[in-house]
């Protein structure tokens, strides 16, 4: 039986970034590929059957394949430079928790299946969670099969590379038919544990949240012949709206906006770019303060890349509205785990998808720093053994 600190340092070489630090993991990369591949192994170590659904999403399977099983699970790619446990935890701890229930001779009364979501992060394709949309329908097929990675490869291409037939991708309404209750375990991406009392929480919500894509259109030139004065330059007007961004998140209440990409075209050092593509994040507990922030936001655009001689125009890529998780299913694992606080939580994950059409929860795991999405992400030994006995619990209590 192996604990979830030694499966995580059995992965800990596997897509490290020299560059960033921390790890990349990208869908369909040689070191998500990796991981995809460790944990069929794993799966099949513990006498689970595995499959690869049509949306490339794996399945590892204690009992027969049914519907209405038990099912949890999260996923193993990696925003660029992300820490060690975001996505690995969940899974590594179900790995565990299913050794923990055979240790304890359970046998389940009904199927139980562990499961790895691909592209959850969009750090390929710029949609969060589209393995989990796809399945669901949460996502239109067409568009997800022509979203297009910074090579320009379509994922339609990408898929069928690594073996799914993009004709049979989209809503799997027989695989959606397995899933009776869904719950993922993850590591808490905020400071609501705090480095004292419980390890672990409870799900109870997930932020709206969506992304948008700004490009701001100037004149492209020469940076040592055209004058300062001459000048449409976007990336000023770029730097000036990433500030906008922040000031006028800062007078929303709860709101959060961040710009953590941004690309000049052509990207020439000796070259006034002619356009730049920033990303912006943006989340709030309120879908309509949302929709209200991303106006501010874009008026506010407007406005700076008129000044600089510029257009401007943004394109919603992906929103989730907020999600509160299933009452009687988070009920009833708050009384498995009693003592567990419940907690929102601002980061977006599988479940949150899943619970717009089953009964889904989810298990916090404590980050006493708060960081993540980063190299120094972290989760103490002792908390991620308490996670998956945790995790145990509850399956065992489900079931």
């Amino acid at each position: 039986m192996e604990t979830v600190n030694q499966l995580l340092s059995s992965i800990q070489d596997v897509g490290r970034d020299a560059v960033r630090g921390g790890y990349s993991r990208a869908v369909f990369t040689t070191p998500e590929l990796d991981l995809r591949q460790w944990f069929v192994e794993q799966a099949q170590h513990r006498g689970l059957d595995v499959e690869t659904d049509r949306n490339g999403i794996l399945w590892a399977w204690w009992g027969q394949p049914q519907e209405g099983a038990l099912v949890t699970g999260s996923h193993l790619d990696s925003v660029p430079g992300g820490g060690a446990f975001d996505g690995p935890l969940g899974v590594a701890s179900a790995l565990a928790a299913v050794d923990i229930l055979k240790s304890r001779g359970f046998q389940p009364p009904r199927s139980l299946a562990v499961t790895v979501f691909p592209e959850e992060e969009g750090s390929r394709f710029g949609v969060a969670c589209l393995g989990s949309r796809l399945l669901t329908g949460a996502i239109d097929t067409d568009k997800a099969l022509n979203l297009r990675d910074v090579n320009g490869d379509t994922f339609a291409d990408v898929a069928s590379a690594n073996g799914l037939d993009p004709r049979h991708m989209g809503p799997d309404p027989d695989a959606m038919a397995r899933i009776g209750d869904f719950v993922e375990l993850h590591v808490e991406q905020g400071k609501g544990l705090g480095q004292e009392g419980p390890a672990i929480a409870v799900g109870s919500s997930i932020l709206g949240h969506g992304r948008w894509k700004i490009s701001v259109s100037g004149q492209g030139n020469h940076a040592g012949t055209t004058l300062m004065t001459d000048r449409a330059d976007p990336m000023v007007a770029a730097a000036q709206i990433v500030l906008a961004i922040r000031e006028t998140a800062a007078r929303q209440p709860d709101a959060r906006a961040t710009v953590g990409r941004l690309t000049p075209v052509p990207g020439g050092t000796n070259v006034i770019a002619s356009r730049v593509d920033l990303w912006l994040d943006a989340r709030h507990p309120d879908d309509a303060v949302t929709a209200q922030l991303i106006e501010g936001i874009y008026r506010a655009a407007q406005d700076v890349a008129a000044a600089e001689g510029c257009t401007v125009t943004l394109t919603e890529e992906s929103y989730s509205d907020t999600v509160h998780f299933d009452a009687g299913l988070s009920r009833r694992i708050t009384e498995l785990l009693p003592g567990a606080p419940v907690l929102a939580t601002g980061a977006g994950h599988d479940a949150g998808v899943l619970a717009g059409y089953v009964p889904s929860a989810m298990v916090f795991v404590r980050n006493p720093s708060g960081i993540s999405h980063s190299p120094e992400e972290y989760v103490a030994d002792e908390d991620a053994s308490a996670g998956a006995v945790a995790l145990a619990d509850v399956l065992e209590g489900l079931l």
